[in-house]
């Protein structure tokens, strides 16, 4: 690939990357909107959604780039919603593990649905390759983002 070609689509890539995140955005903010969260509760509760097992405030902090007090807040305003519940630690009795509550949770991913259609159709045309090339971008992408977060949150920037 000619520089002059690559260099154009680089800038393309740009201009498109900020379109995407900021589409994405406002369709978080319609999302939570609708559920009568913030859109920051909205993508805590996707993480949750995501993690296996119940997990600590600390945990809830770590995967949102919250501090701890604000993990709370959070944590105590989907409890409030019901998408939350706050449990003892079977292993450690000391220990609270925040867990989604199952119907929730499934209410939430319907509503995401219905808002969000279904993406499958915009992967059609794309043949397997195609589709392990945007798979590894977006993982990449999540590992950058969160490396950003921590230098924005470390004063680093």
């Amino acid at each position: 690939m000619s520089g002059n070609v690559r260099s154009r689509l680089l800038g393309e890539l740009s201009v498109v990357s900020r379109r995407y995140v900021a589409a994405f955005a406002l369709f978080n903010q319609a999302v939570a909107d609708r559920l009568g969260l913030h859109p920051t509760d909205l993508q805590c509760l996707n993480l949750l959604s995501l993690e296996r097992e119940p997990v600590t405030t600390g945990r809830v902090a770590e995967l949102t780039g919250l501090t701890t007090g604000s993990a709370t807040r959070l944590v105590d305003r989907l409890e409030k919603a019901g998408y939350v519940v706050r449990e003892r630690d079977a292993a450690d009795r000391r220990r609270v593990l925040v867990a989604t509550v199952p119907e929730r949770i499934a209410e939430f991913g319907r509503t995401w649905e219905r808002l969000g259609g279904d993406w499958s159709p915009l992967f059609e045309d794309l043949d397997d390759a195609e589709l392990a090339v945007i798979v590894r971008h977006m993982r990449r992408t999540v590992e950058f983002g969160g490396e950003q977060v921590v230098r924005l949150r470390g004063g680093l920037v």
